[in-house]
Order: structure tokens, then C-alpha cells, then sequence
């Protein structure tokens, strides 16, 4: 049945304006001043935002890692991302040792399909690096997945330097992007190593098994070699302003570097690994969440337009399964929910607080990601043709973020009593109305989105 949205205003990465929306076939079929169709119900969106469907490129649902597995599979996690208004997510594939890249693919096409509440599509992140994996690269881009993942860090999935710069120059020869996970590993297990001496196994440990310098190291590491390669990188969880300050250098020698920041690193401060009762170990992650200076230096990136993307990297585990690590930090599980509190965090933060602006916030969350990843114009914006995964957005309504209202599959919220203004009234998946003021009302009608080679961003 066709719809028109009456009465909002559209939100795009170029503006605002007041416009009606014609929603057909589970497409957008017009955008104009005024919209009249006799056939159509009329949905009255009067003082409302409509921001094209937001994108989170960074989750991690269904993971096993550190022992365990993460709280939120594609079922509980995709229906988290609806609630507060992400229309799409890219999760990472991970190919495991000895996996060709087409059966990592194949195992996570079997944990997502029939199972997710909004669309998605797949990184692939490499672990193993040799000549049939380089081979089979044209391919898993040519079938539609174009993005990549490599990690500095962990056992498990870390890539040495010489592997590090075959990928790239692979990547460049057959359009694919990698995004990179940058943190020192020799660094940081000589740190780990020093507070395990001295005793030092709580949670306030962990920052200091991982300062600023440990990522901004392994970017500066990173961007070389990418120059070396004459390519295009993409710095995933940007989380300190020394890691920028690498970003800004490379630059100023003309590399086109791609940052993502998150909002635990815009809203949150390093004080959280030292709360008592194991609070503290609701925040390890990695890379860690840096001191105030940091998130000011990151906010004033992104007010410049200098960070291209924000997303979560949803990676939730329940207090019980952080309970691993009460008496060795280094035995917590890495990871924190957020996939649906990203939108009202930016918005409150970001637009109210901080004089970003509309257009600037749709870029962050929607547009840029669309582009980057390969699927603009048929998401990230509100056009003639583009799926019709819109955001109905009342700017007006307060809230707490509180365990109460929270969809993820966790038994605690990281943002806990932070008051905050603006919320998804409604969110539609490709034409049909799945989400209502933080309720899922349609589930499991998710689809897989093959993409496209990376568009330029403006």
C-alpha cells in the first residue's frame, strides 16, 4: 500500500527542507513540496525530522571470541539496531585459520539469514593471508562484498606488516577497502605484562595496558605503508586525539585517509575503568576510552567534517560473562552494546550540545556510510528509487537511557541515567513500519545487501 509522509522535514548530507514523501512498493517513488494521492494513506509527520535509514558498519553480532560467544546474535541484535532507528547494519565476517574467505561467508550468511529484523550486509575480516586467499579476493568483491578487515592486534587474528601491505596493494588492484583495528600488540602485552607484576589485576588496569600512543603507533605504522602502496585506508574506532594527530600528518602529505569514531568515545571518559563492584569492567574494550581531552579533540574533528563515519562496534557481553575477568582484567571479555543508542547519543550530544549541524549528523550515521560501503543511493538517502528505510525523528522527546529500555540482549545499559533528547518515533523498512518509539512491531523481514565499489565522499 503506498504512503505519503506528510508535513516532515527531510533531512540529506546537503540541508533540510520541508517535503512530503511518497513511499511505493517498498521504494520512495517522490519527494516534493506537496504530495496528493487519493490511493495512498497519509501519515502526518508535522514537525517531525526524516533522516534516511541510519547505517552501523561496525557491529559484531553471533561472535565467538575470548571463550565465549556475544550476547546479541543477528535475531536480538538487528531488532536493538531497529528500536532506535538503524535501518542497515555491516557486520564482520570473520574468516577463521585455514577458512577460505567464501566459507567464512557461508558460515555467516548462516547465522544472519531469516534471522535479521534490518538489513545487512558483511566485512570480511582477514586472519589468514596467503596466495589462494589473494586469488580468491577479485571474486568475493566481484559477488558484492567490498570491505575488509585487518587487525594489528590480537592472536588470533593479527596480520604482520609484509601481510599487511600485500593486502592492501591486493585490495587496490581488485576495488576492495580495508578498515583497520590499530593498536601496538608488542606495546601492549609488555604494558600487560608490568601492571600483571606489580599486582595490578582490576579493571583500572586495562587503560593503562593500553594508552593513546599504542594506537597511535600502529596508525602512523598503518598509514605508511598505505602510502607505500599509493591506496585509500580506512581507521575504524578512532579513539584518541594522538591518533588523529597521525591522521592529520598523513593528510598533509595527500593520503586520503577514511576515519570511523564511536560514541563511547564522545560521551564517555577513561574515569569508567575505575568505578567500584567491577563496574568498571562494563567499559573494556579495546581500543579503551580515553580522557576527556580526547573526546573534545574527536567532537572538534567531527564538527570540521575531518571523521567521516560514526559506529558502535557493538560487541556486547552480559555482566556474567565479563564475571570471567574479576580477578584478571585481562580475562574480560572486550565489548560493549551501543548499536541503538548511537543515534540519540549523536543527536544530543552532537546537533544540541554541540552546534553540529542536521546535514552533518545524516553524512555520520547514514549518508557517508552509504557511499563509503557501497550501497548509495539505494540507502542513505531519501530520494526517488532509494529503498524506503526512513526515520521519523521527534526532536522533542526527552529520555533515560536505562537497562529498562533497552532491546539489546544485555542485563545492563553503558550509558545508564544519561538524559537525552530526540528519539526514532517511527523507523520504516523498505516501505513498511517495523519499528514504533524504541518497540520493534516487525521482525525477521531483514535482507542481505550485496554492494558496490566505495563512491567518493564529498
Amino acid at each position: 500500500m503506498k504512503k505519503v509522509l506528510k508535513g516532515g522535514t527531510v533531512v540529506s548530507g546537503d540541508g533540510c527542507k520541508k517535503a512530503d514523501v511518497l513511499v511505493e512498493d517498498g521504494k520512495i517513488g517522490a519527494v516534493a513540496p506537496e504530495i496528493t494521492d487519493e490511493e495512498a494513506e497519509v501519515v502526518d509527520v508535522s514537525g517531525k525530522l526524516l533522516f534516511p535509514g541510519f547505517i552501523d558498519a561496525h557491529t559484531h553480532f553471533d561472535l565467538h571470541v575470548s571463550g565465549t560467544v556475544t550476547a546479541d546474535n543477528f535475531e536480538t541484535g538487528t531488532k536493538a539496531a531497529l528500536s532506535g532507528g538503524t535501518t542497515m547494519i555491516i557486520d564482520f565476517a570473520t574468516q577463521y585459520k585455514g577458512e577460505s574467505l567464501h566459507k567464512a561467508l557461508e558460515h555467516w550468511h548462516e547465522k544472519a539469514d531469516g534471522n535479521a529484523s534490518c538489513d545487512y550486509g558483511f566485512h570480511l575480516a582477514i586472519s589468514d593471508w596467503n596466495a589462494e586467499i589473494s586469488e580468491e579476493l577479485k571474486q568475493i568483491v566481484d559477488e558484492g562484498v567490498t570491505s575488509f578487515k585487518i587487525y594489528m592486534t590480537y592472536d588470533d587474528m593479527v596480520l604482520d606488516d609484509k601481510s599487511i601491505y600485500q593486502v592492501l596493494k591486493r585490495l587496490k588492484e581488485v576495488g576492495g577497502i580495508a578498515g583497520v583495528h590499530c593498536e601496538n600488540k608488542g606495546i601492549i602485552e609488555a604494558l600487560t605484562e608490568e601492571e600483571k607484576a606489580k599486582g595490578h589485576l582490576t579493571t583500572d588496569a586495562h587503560p593503562k595496558t593500553r594508552p593513546a600512543v599504542v594506537e597511535a603507533e600502529a596508525i602512523s605504522r598503518l598509514l605508511k605503508i598505505a602510502d607505500l602502496v599509493h591506496t585509500p585506508v580506512i581507521i575504524v574506532h578512532l579513539s584518541s586525539g594522538a591518533g588523529y594527530q597521525e591522521v592529520k600528518y598523513a593528510r598533509e602529505r595527500g593520503q586520503e585517509v577514511i576515519l570511523e569514531t564511536c560514541p563511547q568515545y564522545l560521551v564517555l571518559n577513561e574515569s569508567v575503568y575505575s568505578l567500584p563492584d567491577f563496574e568498571g569492567s562494563k567499559y573494556v574494550i579495546a581500543p579503551t576510552i580515553k580522557k576527556e581531552t580526547d573526546s573534545t579533540r574527536l567532537w572538534n574533528a567531527i564538527r570540521k567534517d575531518h571523521i567521516q563515519t560514526i559506529s558502535t562496534d557493538h560487541c556486547s557481553f552480559t555482566t556474567g560473562q565479563k564475571a570471567a575477568g574479576k580477578d584478571d582484567f585481562t580475562k574480560i571479555p572486550c565489548g560493549m552494546p551501543g548499536v541503538e543508542s548511537r543515534p540519540a547519543l549523536i543527536y544530543s550530544f552532537g546537533v544540541l550540545e554541540r552546534d553540529l549541524k542536521l546535514e552533518q549528523m545524516c553524512r555520520l550515521l547514514s549518508e557517508n556510510p552509504a557511499k563509503l560501503y557501497g550501497v548509495y543511493p539505494q540507502k542513505g538517502a531519501i530520494a526517488p528509487g532509494s529503498d524506503a528505510d526512513i526515520v521519523v525523528w521527534n526532536p522533542d522527546t526527552e529520555w533515560t537511557m536505562s537497562v529498562e529500555n533497552q532491546v539489546a540482549n544485555v542485563d545492563y545499559c553503558p550509558f545508564e541515567g544519561m538524559k537525552v533528547k530526540g528519539k526514532a518515533e517511527q523507523v520504516y523498512l523498505k516501505g513498511e513500519l517495523a519499528a514504533r518509539d524504541g518497540n520493534v512491531v516487525l521482525e525477521k523481514k531483514g535482507s542481505y545487501v550485496p554492494r558496490q565499489r566505495r563512491m567518493e565522499l564529498d
